[in-house]
């Protein structure tokens, strides 16, 4: 058996990528933000804009993300997966995330908690961005020591906590099973 190399794993990488805007396209999800602007990198959570532009403050959630499927990935195949095919299937669960969460059913149970009542779902650019910073969050856990990524990831999530009242934790838990005392402090905010 051959090994993948970075020219062929790039090609696949971004064949994936291409894949899956092309499906959140054809499921009705707008390219761009329907404000008609293309921004690189957006901090502001204004009404109807957030998850719209390339990257924005939920980004970091997706940092979060390719640590935890490089762990995933690393526990299921017992450390024997190359850092090539490990990303290439990290890259398949962010897409297959990514068509899940900007499904009807998954903006409707965001809409239900406090934090993203006015969640209309991603632009196809911003799943774009998600799934590439998802990447980074993959390669910083290939490269960096276990403790490291374990307070990189406790650091972003105590930051997003603080900062926008909520966090990768947050999300998953008003998704599985809303709590009304999160909800009402996340509405503090």
């Amino acid at each position: 058996m051959r090994k993948l190399t970075l020219t062929p794993a790039l090609f696949i990488w971004l064949a994936i990528i291409a894949i899956t805007a092309g499906l959140l396209y054809l499921s009705g999800r707008s390219l761009i933000c329907p404000c008609g602007t293309i921004e690189f990198y957006d901090l502001n959570r204004a009404v109807g804009q957030d998850s719209q532009h390339f990257l924005d403050i939920y980004s970091f959630t997706h940092v979060l993300h390719g640590i935890l499927i490089y762990f995933l990935v690393w526990l299921v195949g017992r450390g024997r997966v190359p850092f090539l095919p490990g990303l290439l299937i990290a890259t398949v669960i962010e897409g297959g995330w990514e068509l899940f969460e900007n499904s009807q059913y998954i903006i409707d149970r965001y809409k239900d908690t406090a934090a993203a009542q006015l969640y209309n779902g991603d632009s196809v650019i911003n799943a774009v961005g998600d799934i590439i910073i998802m990447s980074v969050g993959f390669l910083l856990a290939a490269r960096l020591p276990v403790w490291m990524s374990i307070a990189v990831l406790i650091g972003v999530e105590i930051v997003l906590a603080l900062l926008i009242r909520d966090n990768l934790t947050l999300s998953f838990l008003s998704l599985v099973h809303p709590v009304e005392a999160v909800s009402q402090w996340q509405e503090g905010g």
